[in-house]
């Protein structure tokens, strides 16, 4: 992992960035960063100046043009770049989120017995999410597990949803319906 610190605000904005060039290096415009994490043109538009300097994002000029990350916005944010990254759903509200894709799951706290945290990372942006939001997340692509859950946080600066998980289940064999693995007081 990189050793370069950001402010918030340019963590936020690159982080952005990353999620909206859906990995592939797509170019981004400033205007769509600014709507994803709801800033004014302008200060994006400011700090990629400075990102810029730090080799962390591309300018492209021209009418298609905009803004793409660089090999060092991934290795600084320490997020993996895959070329075509599994797709884990996420569900808001019982509507499918598009552009929304699960990075990793993290079992915040199991051991109390009347709640189970879930830390969900996500690639996209959170803007659509709430707290109190009911929420599906998955199937994952290797043991097809399954949370249920209202969310409790929305953290921006690590695109993460805190979610408190009203139930997990995975098939229980290959083929099968799925079983229930746990629950929080319903």
């Amino acid at each position: 992992m990189s050793t370069l610190q950001l402010s918030s605000s340019q963590k936020r904005i690159l982080t952005s960035l990353v999620n909206l060039s859906d990995g592939d290096g797509a170019v981004v415009r400033g205007r769509d960063i600014a709507d994803a994490i709801d800033r004014n043109p302008g200060t994006v538009r400011n700090q990629m100046q400075s990102l810029r300097a730090l080799q962390l994002v591309e300018g492209v000029p021209g009418p298609k043009g905009g803004y793409k990350p660089t090999v060092n916005a991934y290795e600084t944010l320490d997020i993996e770049r895959m070329d075509d990254p599994a797709e884990v759903p996420v569900e808001r509200e019982g509507t499918p989120v598009p552009g929304v894709n699960v990075e990793g799951i993290d079992l915040a706290s199991v051991h109390n017995p009347d709640l189970c945290r879930v830390e969900i990372v996500v690639r996209g942006s959170l803007h659509e999410f709430s707290e109190g939001d009911r929420i599906v997340v998955g199937p994952t692509p290797t043991v097809k597990l399954r949370i249920v859950g209202v969310v409790d946080g929305v953290n921006p600066m690590e695109n993460t949803l805190v979610v408190r998980a009203r139930s997990m289940q995975a098939p229980t064999e290959p083929g099968s319906g799925g079983g229930r693995l746990g629950s929080a007081a319903d």
